[in-house]
């Protein structure tokens, strides 16, 4: 009876944080957006190639894959330029079919929000306007990189405030182009921050310009889900990140269906929540969890995934002032990075804030660059 009483003071404590108290604000109920992409109707009915297309709605990336693998170039333009929403979000489509098809989807929004994402030099992985707007980037070579690593973000990320304004090294397309070039990727001399990690524990380190070839790291920004905005009722529950794993887990099969290696997933705040749920759905190696307020598990081995499991939380994050608890479907349980959860800790002592993971010069961006390499240990 008295841990019932202690799990409702706890749980109140939770709601009331959640409410605007301890540094949270308060946000908007969001409506996940889930199912095929957008323009899915036309694209089953399109007869012109004598065979069914493969319905998005139910083919598995692989067979998606085989059926393209079935085309000539002239069938795969065609049904760029008369689908470009449909082959654009396809799991399982040719990468440069979808980069083509997304800048062709972008353009036609005649959105100025979008339009910096149709540039010739990006590789926009993923494109749906629909709500908010999800968007994936590819940074590096993703066809002949030798390790991938996915972005997983949390609050207030959507396509629209994409490409915003943001300090450096944070949101999806800043911590991904903060990883890539630490781990000497885009390094033009000089030496990038690394380092080894070996027993779990992580020694600094550096990784010299030149002796990373920049096609071996690819790093891909994911805002493929609806994030909670704010951090109201929406970041305290998992409804929003149950949806977000089921996308990131087809989204994973996706890349292992054209033949991308096994992802690394880095998971910031609310994303930690959709890769805890996600976890076992997927093919990663690893499982880093950042700025994370749960991951609607106990323990790591309660993620039932292969994945070794990683975390890192900096001295001044406010997340630490989120209760670790779940009650009637709010909060999300124990903290990653406490002892009992059982992850391999991330050493993040000269982190600032709750966005400053990806620094260039600290200790957790020079852990990331590590496992992101594969020499995590």
């Amino acid at each position: 009876m008295r841990r019932f009483g202690r799990t409702l003071v706890t749980a109140a404590l939770a709601v009331a944080v959640v409410g605007g108290t301890a540094g949270w604000a308060s946000g908007d109920s969001q409506s996940a957006v889930t199912g095929p992409p957008p323009g899915s109707a036309a694209w089953r009915a399109d007869t012109a190639y004598g065979r069914a297309l493969p319905d998005p709605s139910t083919a598995t990336p692989q067979e998606v894959a085989r059926f393209f693998a079935g085309l000539d170039e002239a069938a795969r333009a065609a049904l760029v330029r008369s689908h470009p929403l449909v082959v654009g979000n396809l799991d399982g489509a040719p990468l440069p079919l979808r980069y083509e098809a997304n800048r062709l989807a972008v353009a036609a929004t005649g959105d100025a929000r979008y339009a910096s994402l149709a540039a010739p030099d990006r590789r926009i992985l993923a494109f749906d306007p629909r709500g908010r707007g999800q968007v994936a980037e590819v940074f590096g070579d993703l066809e002949h990189a030798a390790h991938v690593s996915v972005i997983v973000p949390g609050s207030d990320n959507d396509a629209a405030s994409y490409d915003a304004r943001r300090a450096p090294h944070t949101g999806p397309a800043g911590m991904a182009r903060a990883l890539r070039t630490a781990t000497g990727a885009n390094a033009a001399g000089g030496s990038a921050a690394a380092g080894s990690v070996t027993g779990g524990s992580v020694t600094g380190g550096s990784v010299a310009g030149g002796s990373v070839t920049g096609g071996s790291v690819a790093v891909i920004a994911w805002t493929g889900y609806t994030t909670p905005v704010g951090v109201g009722l929406d970041a305290a529950d998992g409804r929003l990140a149950a949806a977000g794993a089921a996308r990131l887990a087809r989204f994973t099969a996706g890349l292992d269906a054209v033949g991308a290696p096994d992802p690394v997933l880095f998971c910031h705040s609310y994303g930690s929540v959709v890769c805890g749920l996600a976890a076992r759905h997927t093919d990663a190696t690893d499982v880093v969890a950042f700025g994370s307020p749960g991951m609607r598990a106990d323990t790591a081995d309660g993620l039932h995934t292969g994945a070794r499991v990683w975390a890192a939380r900096g001295p001044s994050d406010w997340i630490a002032d989120v209760p670790n608890v779940r009650f009637a479907g709010i909060g999300h349980g124990a903290d990653p990075t406490s002892a009992a959860f059982g992850a391999r800790r991330v050493p993040a002592a000269d982190v600032r804030g709750h966005a400053g993971y990806f620094t260039p010069g600290t200790q957790s961006l020079a852990a990331f660059a590590a496992i992101a390499k594969g020499e995590a240990r």
